[in-house]
Order: C-alpha cells, then structure tokens, then sequence
C-alpha cells in the first residue's frame, strides 16, 4: 500500500532509521517479525483495480491541494466533472477510496477517477474530521443500505462454518440451537435474486423457512437440478 501511495521509498528509509536506533536484541525482534509476518492486503478473487490516479490523490492529501476530477459513478448520468478537496484515503482490501469535501464528506472510488488535475487553491480539513470515525460511520450507513430485507432459516453446523460477515454477526444476535443440533436464525440479505445465489451456494445444509417466495424458488431451483442428474 505504501508503494501505491507513492511512498515506498519513504517507508523503507523510515525503517532502515528506525531499526538502526534500536538496541541490538529489539533490532533483531524486529528482524524476525519482518521475516515471519506478512501483510497481503488484496482480495483472493477478482483482478487488483487499475488505479492510475492514487499518487496523485494521495500527494493531494498531503499538501491539502484541491482537486478538479473527472469520475465515474453507478447512477445516470454515469460521468461527472467535480471539485473536491481530499481529506483521506481509505484502503479497504484491495480497493482504494477517497473521502472528500467541500463540506459534508462523501466518498469516492479511486480507480473510478478517469481525469485528474491538481488545483491551485489549498483547502483546510474541518478541525472536528476525524477519518477513522467516519469510515465506521460510512460502513455502518453502507450495510444498513445494502440489506435491506431479511430471511429466517435453519443452518447445519457445517453451514455455520461457512458464513462470515453480516451473516455470522446475525447468527451471534439472532440464534437459537435446536434439538438436532442446527441453528435457528435470522439473516440479513440483499434481494431475493442475491440469496437464491447465496443459499443456493449451501445446498442441503441451510432451511429458509422465510420469506415463503426464496423459499419456493430455493425448491424449484433444487428440484430443476434433481430433474438435470
């Protein structure tokens, strides 16, 4: 991540320096940490975003440096020309955003930026801004958006092992084992067309009990597949 910053050479010299200050036994923790840790920020799945533009971004939040873009959004019209001013880059693995202004702070895909010039205007970042307080705020509003509808099921312990995310947080709230030893629960999803997919995904190991349409297509679709073998 340093390196896409633009900053690779910074931190490497930053750690040469800090490295030769230490005493020689926590010099050499620090050498087997180095050699025994490794961070991999990227996602499994899916080509890494092109994302031309982050030096450039990034510079920009350092110097407070306004910015005239060109970007690319999921709603009509799709291209739109904006100044903003950077308060903060966000890498969430394998995706970079930018929080802007003016104002109220929104945030924006880096690699959705297809042109970008450098202002000259300087900008100060509101003194009651804090990155870290609004990322938590920003993914909260984000996830209530996304699941906006829920479904009650019963899940096998091996369904159990396999959810992750919102799904394994909704059985920790929600949950209730019952006697031959599945879980109760109710989980958040994002459509109907998006949980066929999902539940789908655990076969005979997930029950949807609820909402009665998933319901009926989960057994249509598993009847269809019976019928195909």
């Amino acid at each position: 991540p340093a390196a896409e910053l633009g900053l690779g050479s910074v931190l490497a010299a930053a750690q040469l320096k800090v490295r030769a200050a230490l005493p020689p036994a926590l010099a050499d923790q620090v050498g087997r940490v180095q050699t025994r840790f490794h961070l991999d920020p990227s996602t499994w799945y899916g080509a890494a975003d092109e994302v031309p533009f982050l030096p450039a971004v990034a510079d920009a939040v350092w110097r407070s440096r306004a910015l005239s873009v060109r970007y690319r959004r999921w709603k009509e019209p799709t291209d739109i020309s904006r100044r903003l001013e950077p308060y903060g880059v966000v890498l969430k693995p394998g995706r970079w955003y930018l929080v802007a202004g003016p104002g109220s702070p929104r945030t924006y895909r880096v690699d959705q930026i297809l042109e970008l010039t450098e202002l000259e205007d300087e900008f100060a970042v509101p003194g009651h801004f804090d990155l870290a307080a609004y990322w938590q705020r920003y993914k909260a509003e984000f996830l209530d958006h996304l699941y906006r509808d829920e479904a009650t099921v019963r899940l096998s312990p091996a369904a159990l092992g396999r959810l992750s995310g919102p799904e394994t947080e909704a059985v920790a709230r929600t949950g209730r084992a019952e006697a031959d030893g599945w879980t109760r629960a109710v989980l958040p999803v994002e459509s109907t067309e998006i949980a066929l997919r999902q539940f789908l995904a655990l076969g005979p190991e997930i029950e949807v009990l609820d909402p009665p349409e998933l319901r009926a297509r989960l057994a249509a679709a598993a009847r269809a597949t019976a019928a195909l073998y």
